[in-house]
């Protein structure tokens, strides 16, 4: 008895330290979100109700906005072209999922990487690509019949191209989870193909559906680069808050427009959620999991789809690539290499591109230690008390946040006269802690999943062995969640790589970034260049893309073979 007794008091000082140590992790994770997101984004209320010289203004600034009929059009403006888009992204998106999912189609992995591309590239990419194809000199302009390329049609149709991954990957995934048995009552009651397909796939998919449409609405409603290479003189919310703060230099009105910008983005982020929770339980646990057989009369003309989709998003990168060597448009088309001799065209040269590989390695590195870290003391620390329950909800509310948004909230917090921290503005760690923050909330939610998928007996058996829990974390949870770990750290590699609205006010002299190069040598008039540079920018993200289905292969065998 004396001996068990012994070994308890031994123990317990053991595990009191690893609770201290987890509780010290989740107040570290609290006090990184609150400091870099809820206090920028509170300094950015703040400023919406205080006039230019800084008192207090009540709802005059909202009045003002209310009253200004151009700012009213921009709100409008983005939500039609959001909801247009949205219209035209999801049954494309639909019918390519469908045909990876439920069709038996060959070539399945190449229409899959083809998919990837536009996730790859800046989202100016496709907004020069169609200028080439469609602008005052474009090559098709006859096409248009007397229309033009500038305003609300380009903008759409170059957020079809940049959204439609995103579309198609979340419906690739409420296709994937289809009870076979719900298929084998409806065949056996000599229900016709149409009728299936209205009353057992696609109630199965609504809830896939719905999240697909709200992405897609908030993907467009929030992005900056697109309206601004291909919008013309038509305004939407983004440019506006760019014109306000950079044109007009009026910070107080910039941070209404943030705070309008950020309304749609909030409802887009709650619908998500509801239709995430409702898809992730329309599978039960006894359900069968349905196998495509091949059927001729669905498989090629899904076939053929496929084929055209991916034609075009591959013809638009190459018409992009094809832009981009071009001497001269639209006189002299003969190809040569000059354009990619940026520092013709913009002082910073090839550094903007070292400066973002840079930028977003330390954004990988950086970012992937802090998600893994948060994600684990909050999935195997305790679980009660506010401390936790706020982290949860300050880890997710980054998805919520516009770039633009979160990006002039950083202008406003770190310039304020009293905030210490001043100091970092214009500089890199600015731009890391920005993106980090930014694209935080989809590496949470992977390292999450990851952490779930593995038995808490690993912690209780290292507790019962007086281990400590940072080198069972060390030894057993890192090696076993490689894999994640490196899907996020590329997920933040190419986001950081290609975003513009999350960095556009943030840069200095010598901090500008790949992605803000392309638009000021797009605003100069250089649209080769600029196509060459956004080309740069795929190269580097397909590179990086291509290292981590390599190297996560390789980590599979050796880290993943106790699954099998």
């Amino acid at each position: 008895m004396s001996e068990a007794l012994r070994g308890v008091a031994v123990s317990r000082p053991v595990l009191s330290a690893d609770q201290r140590l987890m509780r010290a992790g989740l107040v570290l994770a609290l006090v990184f979100l609150g400091l870099f997101l809820a206090l920028p984004l509170g300094t950015l209320l703040v400023r919406a109700f205080e006039t230019r010289e800084g008192e207090f203004a009540g709802l005059t600034n909202f009045v003002t906005y209310a009253a200004t009929p151009a700012l009213l059009r921009a709100a409008w403006n983005s939500i039609w072209t959001a909801a247009l888009t949205a219209v035209l992204v999801v049954p494309i998106a639909f019918a390519y999922a469908y045909a990876l999912t439920r069709a038996c189609v060959p070539f399945k992995p190449l229409f899959r990487a083809v998919m990837m591309l536009p996730l790859l590239a800046p989202s100016l990419l496709p907004a020069l690509a169609l200028i080439t194809l469609f602008g005052n000199q474009g090559m098709l302009k006859w096409a248009l019949a007397g229309g033009s390329i500038y305003g609300p049609a380009g903008i759409v149709a170059a957020q079809v191209f940049y959204c439609f991954p995103a579309a198609a990957l979340i419906l690739c995934v409420a296709l994937s989870t289809a009870d076979a048995r719900l298929y084998e009552a409806a065949e056996a009651l000599k229900a016709t193909r149409l009728r299936i397909f209205l009353t057992v796939t696609l109630p199965g998919a609504r809830y896939g559906l719905v999240s697909a449409g709200v992405v897609v609405f908030t993907l467009v409603v929030t992005d900056f680069g697109i309206p601004k290479v291909i919008g013309g003189q038509f305004p939407v919310l983004a440019t506006d808050v760019y014109k306000q703060v950079v044109g007009l230099q009026d910070f107080n009105m910039g941070a209404v427009v943030g705070l309008v910008l950020l309304v749609p983005a909030v409802i887009a982020f709650v619908l998500d959620r509801w239709a995430t929770r409702q898809r992730a339980g329309t599978l039960s646990g006894r359900a069968v999991p349905l196998r495509p057989r091949p059927r001729r009369r669905r498989d090629v003309p899904l076939f053929a789809f496929c084929m055209l989709v991916a034609a075009i998003l591959f013809g638009i990168v190459g018409v992009a690539a094809w832009g981009s060597l071009i001497r001269f448009w639209p006189y002299d088309l003969s190809l040569t290499l000059d354009n990619y001799d940026f520092s013709r065209f913009d002082t910073a040269g090839w550094g903007a591109v070292w400066f973002s590989v840079r930028m977003a390695a330390l954004v990988a590195v950086l970012g992937t230690v802090i998600v893994f870290v948060v994600a684990y003391v909050l999935e195997r620390g305790p679980a009660g008390g506010s401390v936790p329950a706020l982290t949860r909800f300050a880890a997710t509310t980054p998805l919520a946040v516009p770039g633009l948004v979160l990006g002039l909230a950083y202008i406003l917090f770190f310039n304020h006269p009293a905030n210490p921290l001043g100091l970092l503005y214009g500089t890199m760690a600015i731009l890391v802690l920005n993106s980090i923050v930014h694209f935080y909330t989809v590496g949470h939610l992977t390292a999450v999943t990851a952490i779930r998928q593995l038995d808490p007996e690993f912690e209780a058996v290292g507790a019962s062995l007086r281990v400590p829990v940072w080198v069972t974390f060390a030894r057993v949870t890192v090696p076993i969640c490689l894999p994640a770990i490196l899907e996020i750290a590329v997920y933040l590699f190419v986001n950081a790589m290609t975003t513009v609205s999350a960095v556009i006010f943030l840069y200095g002299p010598d901090t500008k970034p790949a992605s803000v190069a392309v638009v000021h040598m797009d605003e100069a008039g250089q649209a080769s260049a600029a196509a060459a540079m956004a080309v740069v920018i795929l190269g580097v993200t397909t590179a990086a893309k291509l290292g981590q289905l390599g190297l996560g292969a390789a980590l599979g065998r050796l880290t993943q073979a106790w699954r099998r």
